[in-house]
């Protein structure tokens, strides 16, 4: 009897924490802006109407941006509910952007918030607004995916795995990176193309060509929790590469004789290793990298069809790995004296006794640190010809 009336007690007590899909607003995006003294909260809501609703051009936006402005962050997420006549749900967060300025400003507080909020789930990404407020990219709309913020999340964890000069980071990556001693934090940037008032239209994804679209660009080098400048498009490739984060990416290479035209070579698998050492009392840095590649595309008139031709190759593309990561480095360690590729890290594990004494001097250590490449490349395949058919086409002109 006791055990039917516990089980009964069980089963008709419900949920404690339930929550009703038609008494909340989904929160799939929010951006964080620094607006004079005050932040200013945007918050990208699913309607879950519009989504839902199967006609082709009808109906309003599927989503909507709440905003707020107040003396902190804490108190603007409160403000939202002057706003939103559903109390804001934000477990299925996709994008967290943080505008530029802000970032700049340091976003250590916005963080603290964030990762103490039980119900946001720590898997969504989080990037800087290039050049531009939060507000304003989470403003654009986009074709093909309905919901902006999901296109967002969807379009970095595909580019991170296609393409080397991006990055897709979570809060917890964050958080660790900006905990640590010997590894500083990086984000990619998201930028607007076109014109981004028209962009918050729905009528602009009427056009075959959108007036505005939203575009991953670069990465944001951050020191502690302030961005203090930006990679170009190769220093984040080279990033990449260093912190064994390329999955696949395309690398050109200069044509090997004539030096006119390239060949793109697709990386199919690379492995990056790290390891540190102290000699003679400097601390010094060897990257060892080994890449599995394809020949993508010959667009000069080379022999491919050699096993001497393909070891030249191999060994360009080896040059051109080492090129790009030395750029990427010697940048950083020139300009921003920040330790992004986790260099701190690896002389920590090496040598725990000389980290010990030096941690707290490492920001003026690292830009001295010697760095000692070794790159391995093996071409596979390439493609389903041996030879390119403009390299016929030469030979007959000549």
């Amino acid at each position: 009897m006791l055990l039917i009336l516990i089980t009964s007690m069980l089963i008709l007590s419900g949920c404690w924490n339930r929550r009703e899909l038609n008494e909340l607003s989904i929160a799939v995006g929010i951006g964080l802006d620094k607006v004079g003294p005050k932040y200013r909260l945007s918050i990208q809501v699913v309607d879950t109407g519009a989504v839902a609703s199967k006609k082709g051009g009808g109906g309003g936006a599927p989503v909507t941006l709440y905003n707020t402005e107040a003396d902190s962050i804490y108190e603007a997420v409160r403000r939202m509910t002057t706003l939103s006549a559903r109390r804001i749900y934000p477990s299925h967060l996709r994008i967290l952007i943080i505008g530029e300025e802000l970032a700049r400003d340091g976003i250590a507080q916005a963080l603290d918030l964030l990762s103490r909020d039980w119900e946001l789930r720590s898997d969504f990404y989080m990037t800087v607004a290039k050049g531009d407020r939060a507000e304003n990219i989470l403003k654009v709309l986009t074709p093909i995916e309905q919901i902006p913020a999901s296109k967002l999340f969807n379009s970095l964890k595909t580019s991170e795995r296609l393409w080397a000069p991006t990055k897709a980071v979570h809060l917890d990556d964050f958080i660790n990176d900006f905990l640590s001693d010997g590894h500083q934090p990086v984000l990619s940037g998201i930028r607007i193309l076109g014109d981004a008032d028209k962009g918050s239209n729905k009528e602009s994804l009427n056009s075959v060509v959108p007036e505005a679209r939203l575009q991953y660009a670069n990465l944001a080098v951050f020191k502690e929790d302030r961005l203090i400048g930006w990679l170009n498009e190769v220093e984040s490739k080279g990033y990449n590469y260093i912190t064994d984060n390329v999955k696949s990416t395309v690398g050109p290479i200069p044509c090997p004789e004539s030096g006119d035209g390239i060949i793109n070579m697709e990386i199919l698998n690379s492995s990056t290793k790290i390891k540190g050492s102290v000699r003679n009392g400097k601390p010094e840095i060897d990257i060892t990298v080994k890449n599995l590649e394809n020949i993508g595309e010959v667009g000069c008139n080379y022999d491919i069809s050699k096993d001497k031709q393909i070891q030249k190759l191999q060994e360009l593309a080896a040059e051109t790995s080492i090129q790009i990561m030395d750029t990427s480095i010697r940048k950083v360690q020139k300009t921003y004296k920040s330790d992004i590729f986790g260099f701190g890290d690896a002389i920590h594990r090496a040598d725990k006794e000389y980290w010990k004494k030096n941690k707290d001097q490492w920001g003026q250590i690292f830009p001295t640190v010697e760095v000692n490449y070794h790159v391995e490349v093996r071409i596979r395949e390439m493609g389903t010809t041996n030879n390119s058919f403009l390299q016929a086409k030469k030979r007959e002109e000549s």
